[in-house]
């Protein structure tokens, strides 16, 4: 196997190769992903309606991903505090007395994995996808498990990835990986 193409993302910055592509002085992650999504010239609408961890995700695939057919390519994806961060969203929404309104558009995204379907949504992947939650990134385990994918023939590539968000400490490691 290897690494054809890398992307992180934190500190409001985004590389892609070594190379920073984006960088901005937004000091939250709400700001920083609709900046970054403005800026990379992404079109897909859907995406102003995520949750903060499927951004995240999201962006680190699209520079990766670009507009390529990715039908045969699966994901891999995981991190420490799962969809921690909208599941408190959501509780708020039901603890609140004089608000209370739980969201439906919220509690969709009380799943990390959610993230991942997101991504073969939109790249039309009919693969293999799964999302761990680790206590902390373990680039062997997702090799491994990738490797175990691309030998079942059940994918010719394997995006993986680390996509920790919890408030506003933002952090993913993505990267694709090949025969």
């Amino acid at each position: 196997m290897k690494k054809t193409d890398i992307c992180t993302i934190n500190n409001s910055k985004i590389t892609f190769n070594n190379e920073v592509i984006f960088k901005t002085s937004a000091e939250n992650f709400s700001d920083f992903a609709k900046e970054a999504y403005k800026s990379l010239e992404l079109n897909y609408p859907k995406f102003h309606k995520m949750d903060n961890l499927s951004k995240l995700a999201f962006l680190a695939s699209e520079i990766i991903l670009k507009e390529e057919d990715h039908s045969r390519t699966a994901l891999i994806f995981a991190n420490r505090s799962s969809s921690l961060d909208t599941d408190f969203k959501y509780q708020e929404s039901i603890n609140s007395q004089e608000n209370y309104f739980p969201s439906p558009a919220v509690f969709v995204y009380t799943l990390p994995n959610i993230c991942v379907g997101e991504i073969s949504i939109k790249h039309k992947m009919q693969t293999e996808n799964a999302f761990f939650v680790l206590d902390e990134f373990d680039e062997q385990f997702l090799n491994n498990y990738s490797e175990q994918i691309l030998q079942s023939g059940k994918a010719d590539k394997v995006l993986c990835g680390w996509v920790e968000l919890y408030q506003e400490s933002y952090n993913a490691f993505v990267y694709l990986l090949t025969v």
